[in-house]
């Protein structure tokens, strides 16, 4: 999103760490269970409360987390594999203009080799790159369809049930629909990069809403 494109401030900035209190701890206590490699994180505690932006808009409502994360937890662990999931995720934050969750996941899937530089570059391009398989090309364009039109051709369908279980389609579309939504809703807040977070190319914006 260009500078001009950005708000001046947040309409809803994260709600500091120091502000938290056991209500909010609670609510995130679902990510406890969520630790690297698959081993429990420390439970919170006002020392190790996360500074993650996104994590600090969900700490005004704790009642919305405590919603909210084990569906957030079932998609980060669905029956997709990792790869699927990033490429669903990056290309979808991409058309959406979701530059938090972009960022996040170029990073995130770069850091756990499940994407290669040349492949989030064939995000920003589309179903056409030349970085992808046949099979690649089609989840990117079912990805687009998805995004783009609300729905998928019969076609695309067809091809996506010849390479994906049920349950694999089932989680496609409520991950893309999700971080679809993610899109506007960060948007509409004004949530802001963390430091270090990579930014969408200068070219990649949307004009501003008056």
């Amino acid at each position: 999103m260009s500078e001009e494109a950005k708000m001046a401030q947040p309409r809803i900035a994260p709600r500091p760490t120091e502000d938290w209190d056991a209500d909010v701890d609670s609510s995130l206590s679902v990510l406890a269970t969520h630790g690297a490699g698959g081993q429990s994180a420390p439970a919170l505690t006002p020392e190790n409360r996360p500074k993650s932006h996104i994590l600090g808009i969900y700490a005004w409502h704790p009642d919305l987390m405590r919603g909210w994360m084990p569906y957030s937890n079932h998609l980060r662990n669905s029956t997709l594999t990792d790869r699927v999931r990033e490429i669903a995720i990056i290309r979808t934050t991409w058309l959406g203009h979701g530059e938090y969750e972009w960022a996040q996941h170029v990073r995130m899937s770069l850091a756990a080799g499940q994407l290669t530089e040349n492949e989030v570059a064939g995000l920003s391009e589309g179903a056409t790159a030349s970085v992808w398989s046949p099979e690649d090309a089609l989840l990117v364009q079912a990805i687009d369809e998805m995004c783009l039109e609300k729905n998928v051709t019969d076609a695309t369908w067809e091809e996506l049930e010849a390479n994906f279980s049920r349950q694999q389609l089932l989680d496609l579309l409520f991950t893309v629909g999700t971080y679809d939504f993610h899109c506007m809703a960060f948007r509409v807040i004004g949530l802001e990069l963390e430091p270090g977070m990579p930014k969408f190319p200068a070219e990649h914006t949307l004009e501003p809403v008056r």
